[in-house]
């Protein structure tokens, strides 16, 4: 008698639609955040600004014929606007003050505009600015030259910083040349390569999309080991099992508590009022749009330390089910960063209303946060899935966590501007990746605009580089957790 065999069958998984799916939201996604990126796509504030010294003495009395000339080159794309710093005498004044700035090159005049001395205070400042931005003007040299019909002991002075110093800049006050820099700023703004290459890019990307995902089905088609493939699987066959993780995990966290859920709603509000009151009274931080500026880095910061402690004890706190259950064991550190996301979620509502009770009028730049909000998402399932593999051969790793974490949280500007940090200090903003998290999503909620291409990529890097190095250590180690549980 003979005995029919039937083969084992892989688990179904559609992979051309997967992957035509995938072209298609690529797609989609390249168009609404061209949309959304708006002008920050393609331009940016000029790095050739130049910044307005400390005034220190005035110039001249500039009453007729007399004449301050400021000689000065940016590297500046597109000029936009010029400003000069006055001093009044603490008077009333009057006649007319007029400013022209000229490319010395060929002699043209680039803008010229006048100004009511009886209208200048102070340490007030007249502004040049240009309604179509001048791209002419890149490094070359230029001369900003100053006069007015104001008649001796009614005429303004253009202020100056004696102690200032730039090279090829000089100043000169009625033909006699003078030591020191006009109390005057340049700004405008440059091109961004990347952003005006930026459909060329979607495209290469889109190209590698596509032959990825054609590697991926031909390597299934030959029954070869693919991990895409097995990952699509692994989601769709516990799919079940993961809601039913999160929802534990998401309901064990406010067990029984009276206020249940709500506090994942309270708690960003609670800890923004205490930090408020003790930094903006002792420490007077000039930040403007302070509370704001405060529970956004409260909401990333506290995400990321929820998420990463709740995944560092995934393995060791469901030892029980691990040793008689077969399932992925990725899946345990992925459900508690998913229960995790979740109290973010609840977490943006008060975040909205603090926003909205400040006065800043949501922009299309909102939705660019969603963005940020994968990313530290997958960094922090990257930083999970380490601390989880290390948790389960050193037990300690739970205690220097929380003494890393907070350490981290000191070294983030959460509660303190940037600009106080020490020279020798702010080094390591540049090597913290929650820094960039949070100023991404502070550029899009308090200024209402895109960050910088740049910091698109700088995120989204961060975030891989961790999922692939947390990814490969948990995958390494995953096999003597049994021994160790």
């Amino acid at each position: 008698m003979k005995m029919k065999i039937q083969k084992s069958r892989r688990p179904s998984v559609n992979v051309p639609k997967v992957i035509v799916c995938a072209v298609a939201i690529y797609a989609l996604l390249v168009v609404l955040m061209y949309w959304l990126m708006g002008e920050q796509l393609h331009l940016r504030e000029s790095r050739g600004n130049f910044e307005m010294p400390a005034a220190e003495a005035g110039t001249v009395e500039l009453c007729q014929g007399a004449v301050v000339e400021q000689s000065f080159t940016v590297k500046i794309q597109r000029l936009q606007s010029v400003s000069v710093q006055w001093g009044t005498y603490y008077r009333p004044n009057a006649g007319t003050m007029t400013m022209e700035l000229y490319n010395t090159l060929d002699g043209s005049l680039v803008v010229s505009e006048s100004f009511d001395a009886a209208a200048i205070p102070e340490g007030g400042l007249t502004t040049m600015t240009l309604e179509t931005p001048v791209e002419t003007v890149y490094n070359v040299p230029l001369l900003l030259r100053i006069w007015s019909d104001s008649l001796p002991g009614s005429a303004a002075s253009p202020l100056m910083s004696v102690s200032a110093r730039e090279d090829g800049y000089s100043l000169s006050l009625n033909g006699v040349p003078t030591d020191g820099v006009l109390c005057f700023s340049v700004t405008g703004e440059d091109y961004i390569w990347t952003g005006l290459h930026y459909w060329e890019f979607a495209a290469g990307f889109g190209v590698l999309l596509i032959l990825a995902g054609l590697l991926v089905w031909l390597r299934w088609k030959k029954g070869k080991h693919s991990y895409v493939v097995n990952a699509l699987i692994a989601v769709k066959k516990y799919k079940f099992l993961i809601r039913q993780l999160v929802s534990r995990d998401f309901k064990t966290k406010y067990k029984r508590s009276i206020l249940g859920v709500f506090w994942s709603f309270l708690n960003p509000l609670l800890t923004m009022a205490v930090q408020y009151v003790v930094f903006s009274s002792l420490f007077r931080f000039d930040v403007p749009h302070y509370p704001v500026y405060l529970i956004t880095g409260i909401v990333i910061f506290n995400f990321f330390t929820e998420a990463t402690n709740m995944a560092l004890s995934s393995i060791v706190g469901n030892a029980g089910l691990i040793t008689k259950v077969y399932m992925p064991k990725y899946i345990y550190p992925l459900t508690r960063v998913l229960s995790s996301l979740v109290n973010l979620v609840i977490s943006l509502i008060p975040l909205m209303l603090v926003v909205l009770f400040s006065g800043i009028i949501p922009t299309k730049a909102y939705f660019l946060v969603i963005f940020v909000l994968l990313c530290l998402t997958v960094f922090s399932l990257g930083v999970g899935l380490l601390l989880a593999a290390a948790m389960v051969f050193f037990r300690d790793i739970q205690f220097l966590w929380g003494v890393l974490t907070m350490i981290w949280m000191y070294l983030t500007p959460i509660f303190y501007p940037e600009s106080i940090l020490p020279d020798n200090v702010a080094w390591v903003l540049g090597v913290n990746p929650l820094y960039y998290f949070i100023t991404f999503a502070r550029t899009c909620i308090m200024g209402g605009i895109s960050p910088e291409p740049i910091v698109y990529v700088q995120c989204a890097l961060m975030a891989l580089g961790s999922l692939l190095v947390g990814s490969l250590i948990f995958r390494k180690s995953q096999d003597r957790f049994v021994l160790y549980l």
